[in-house]
């Protein structure tokens, strides 16, 4: 017959199965002591064969249970320390990530508002050159309409000049006739003169030549 064996937990449980061990080894040993006939002694051996492979059965059982508690024990700690890895994780990205983004928002606000000035700058000193050009363009057209009156009056003036000149020459021609005409009429003058002063010095000559 196999003694019925309450089950227990933990270490309880432990010691009742190796106290009942222990004494199926005594009572074992006591009957190799005792007299009796062999098929008692059989019966007897029997029954410790059987409550031995139960007591190992039952330590077998209790020892899966402990590994199962075990097992459990570290599969909670175990997602007990994933979750705050995780979580930790978490953090630390979010906190990376902020701090990037803070880092990015602060470069994106200074070099915006550097390319602001810069475009305001470009927006003034275009409107700037808009204003010289046209400034430029307005004094091209008057210097051009000056250069144009300027045209003007040099051809008049040039106009003036040649015909100055043309009157010059032709003035400078007629003196020149008239300084011709005018020798001409001395030297034929100065011929008749000549001519009459010798004719008259001869009749004197003669007139002396005759009266002596």
């Amino acid at each position: 017959m196999v003694p019925s064996v309450r089950k227990h937990s933990g270490k309880s449980g432990k010691q009742s199965v190796e106290d009942q061990l222990v004494r199926a080894f005594d009572f074992e040993k006591e009957d190799k002591d005792l007299s009796g006939s062999e098929e008692d002694v059989a019966e007897d051996m029997w029954e410790q064969n059987n409550f031995l492979q139960y007591s190992i059965l039952m330590n077998v059982s209790f020892n899966i249970a402990d590994i199962n508690k075990a097992l459990l024990a570290k599969r909670k700690r175990l997602e007990m320390y994933t979750k705050a890895s995780f979580k930790t994780s978490n953090q630390k990205i979010e906190h990376v990530w902020k701090t990037q983004q803070e880092q990015r928002q602060k470069l994106n606000q200074e070099y915006s508002q550097q390319f602001m000035t810069l475009f305001q700058q470009w927006d003034i000193d275009l409107q700037k050159a808009e204003e010289q050009e046209e400034k430029l363009a307005n004094m091209f057209r008057q210097q051009q309409k000056v250069f144009q009156q300027s045209r003007i009056v040099q051809n008049q003036r040039l106009k003036t000049i040649r015909q100055l000149y043309e009157q010059f020459i032709k003035s400078l021609e007629d003196l020149e006739k008239n300084h011709d005409n005018l020798l001409t009429g001395t030297q034929s003058e100065l011929k008749k003169e000549m001519a009459m002063l010798q004719k008259k010095i001869m009749m004197e000559t003669v007139s002396q030549y005759i009266s002596n």
